[in-house]
């Protein structure tokens, strides 16, 4: 008998435990801003200083936002690029942009940024360092935020940053173009809120 109730005990036990563990997930979960981002909506495009336009966008890509809590520091910026989806056009410029001296799409096909801090540096703004990854290589990068919509739970975010294309390995130019070192990347972001509480900015 007393056997049979300590292992009565010990079962107890262990479904306190578990259920205790399962409503503090729930509460955590409860807890967290959700939010979705706009496939329609959104976009991801570059600019480069050059003797002939070039500029492009990527039609297809992933990105998620995500929070470990209601402040808005805590929140975690994903965006996967498939390189392949560059569109300039088409014509040549789309071509080396795709090819080895650029993108090199068929040996590196992901664009990447993860976000590893966010700073709201005004009202609206944020500055948001990162890692960034072409061509296979990693580099530590900034990326300049611009937020509309704040506290509507759906907003719009403007983003921006800059890079030296060499610190990618891209050292070539097209030729009979002059093209510029500085690469421009434009992020428009739009999210929308789709469970937990509101967002908290620093006032």
């Amino acid at each position: 008998m007393s056997q049979r109730l300590a292992l009565n005990g010990v079962r107890f036990a262990v479904l306190c435990i578990m259920t205790s563990s399962l409503l503090a997930l729930e509460s955590r979960a409860q807890g967290v801003p959700v939010f979705e981002i706009s496939k329609q909506d959104t976009s991801f495009k570059f600019n480069v200083k050059a003797s002939i336009k070039i500029a492009g966008t990527f039609d297809k890509w992933d990105a998620t936002l995500t929070f470990t809590s209601p402040d808005v520091t805590t929140a975690v910026l994903d965006i996967k690029i498939q390189a392949d989806s560059v569109n300039c056009g088409g014509g040549v410029v789309e071509k080396t942009m795709k090819g080895k001296d650029y993108f090199d799409v068929e040996h590196n096909p992901l664009i990447t940024f993860h976000s590893t801090k966010i700073t709201q540096t005004g009202p609206n703004t944020f500055d948001v360092d990162g890692d960034y990854m072409m061509r296979g290589v990693t580099k530590p990068q900034k990326l300049t935020l611009v937020l509309s919509g704040k506290g509507t739970g759906a907003g719009e975010v403007k983003g921006t940053m800059y890079f030296d294309r060499k610190d990618y390995g891209i050292t070539k130019k097209i030729p009979f173009v002059t093209v510029a070192d500085r690469i421009e990347v434009l992020d428009d972001i739009k999210a929308k809120k789709v469970s937990g509480p509101p967002v908290v900015f620093k006032q």
